[in-house]
């Protein structure tokens, strides 16, 4: 049986392995799982390494006081931002092992370049996964509205950034009103791009009723790294879908985020945001006013032009009156003369017809009454023929009985008969009568 030793012992011999057969350092990539800062200044972490959100390898380090102030200082000078929890870094570590307290690493430095290029590689994948999915020009399809007055903002209420797009979109010296509402959202750190997701939710619900015309997600600047939440993927696939035109007024001017790429519109600060908004209400009223400078320089020309065109056509019309007057009285007076020579003919002609009527009439009239006299007497010759006293002379008479000739009534013997002569009337009385039947 091999001899026991004690667990002092045991940790004595593998600190010494350690020491001996490991190299002084090692560059070690890893993410800083949890990071604590002691009264004393120094810094304890635990880092990872993770598949997913698997853990697959973990263990403490510290970073000693003095190391963490000249590493701290220069990886925020260099990325912007402080070191913390999430960030994948790599670091220079030494490994040690303690008889109390086991195996961890001391970090003697860390390099920012890498946690800027590792940002940068995770960065250009989301982008070249949104291109590859189309997302990137998305938003950019809807056309601005050239008066913005319905606007939903996503910010923190306490950003200074904020409280500089309002102030300068309600102390605008044109005097535009714009009607905006907040959705506030936490704009750094692990949960930010989950808040504004959440955000853009309740608006796009809100805007059925609202009608917003645009979106704007403002944030008042900040160090490089703490922007990393507007490079998130899911924020930025949010973004390129959603149905209203997005503004982003992020605040840093150095580089762009990726919402900043899917958004409609790009400016740089939250001031520049508000001066966007009031550069169309500008816009429009300078529009406006050219439209207005150009009609009334139309209309004028138009009047002008119009009165000329009146005056024009006025002498025309007058030009035009006066040869129409001309030549409806030289019409007038050919019809005259003309209707006069037809009246002097036509009377001529009626004259002459009436001269041949005349004529025919007399000659007519002239054969009439030669024939009406001969008519005349031969009606003077038939009348004297039957006029009784012409029969008289011829030395016949007529009886009547009762004023009625005899053959005309009943004789009988005893009545008294007149007979009538030329100068005599006599009474007889009939004695016989003798009949001269066939």
């Amino acid at each position: 049986m091999q001899q026991a030793i004690s667990l002092l012992e045991l940790n004595q011999i593998i600190r010494d392995s350690l020491e001996n057969n490991l190299s002084p350092s090692y560059w070690v990539i890893a993410e800083i799982g949890e990071l604590k800062l002691a009264a004393a200044g120094h810094a304890y972490l635990e880092l990872v390494e993770k598949n997913g959100n698997q853990v697959k390898a973990k263990i403490r380090a510290n970073i000693w006081q003095y190391s963490f102030r000249t590493i701290a200082g220069r990886f925020q000078a260099i990325t912007g931002k402080e070191l913390r929890a999430g960030m994948k870094v790599l670091a220079l570590a030494t490994v040690t092992f303690h008889e109390l307290y086991g195996i961890s690493l001391t970090i003697k430095d860390i390099d920012p370049n890498y946690t800027l290029g590792e940002r940068a590689r995770i960065r250009q994948e989301i982008i070249d996964r949104l291109r590859h999915e189309g997302m990137m020009e998305l938003n950019k399809r809807f056309e601005l509205p050239s008066v913005p007055q319905r606007i939903a903002v996503i910010s923190s209420q306490t950003a200074a950034g904020y409280g500089d797009f309002v102030q300068q979109l309600q102390s605008n010296r044109y005097g535009y009103q714009v009607h905006f509402k907040l959705y506030p959202a936490t704009l750094q750190g692990s949960e930010a791009a989950k808040t504004m997701i959440r955000a853009l939710e309740q608006i796009e619900e809100d805007a059925q009723e609202i009608g917003y015309d645009m979106v704007i997600i403002i944030r008042g600047g900040g160090a490089q790294m703490d922007l990393d939440c507007f490079d998130d993927y899911d924020l930025a696939l949010a973004i390129a879908k959603f149905p209203i035109p997005i503004l982003t007024g992020i605040g840093h001017e150095r580089d762009e985020t990726i919402a900043d790429l899917v958004a409609h519109t790009k400016v740089k600060t939250p001031t520049a945001a508000a001066e966007f908004i009031l550069s169309g209400f500008l816009g429009f009223e300078e529009e406006l006013l050219t439209f207005l400078k150009q009609i009334e320089r139309q209309v004028s020309q138009k009047l002008l032009w119009e009165d000329r065109n009146l005056r024009d056509y006025t002498s025309k019309l007058k030009h035009i009156s006066l040869q129409k007057i001309n030549w409806e009285k030289q019409s007038f007076t050919t019809k005259e003369n003309q209707i006069q020579n037809l009246a002097f003919n036509k009377v001529k002609m009626q004259c002459f017809q009436l001269e041949k009527l005349s004529e025919i009439i007399k000659k007519d009239f002239k054969g009439s009454i030669q024939k009406e006299n001969q008519n005349l007497d031969s009606l003077e010759k038939a009348i004297k023929n039957l006029d009784p006293i012409s029969i008289f002379e011829k030395g016949y008479s007529r009886s009547e009985i009762d004023g009625k000739p005899i053959h005309s009534t009943g004789i009988r013997e005893g009545m008294e008969m007149v007979t009538i002569t030329k100068s005599k009337k006599i009474k007889s009385t009939i004695q016989e009568i003798e009949d001269y039947g066939k």
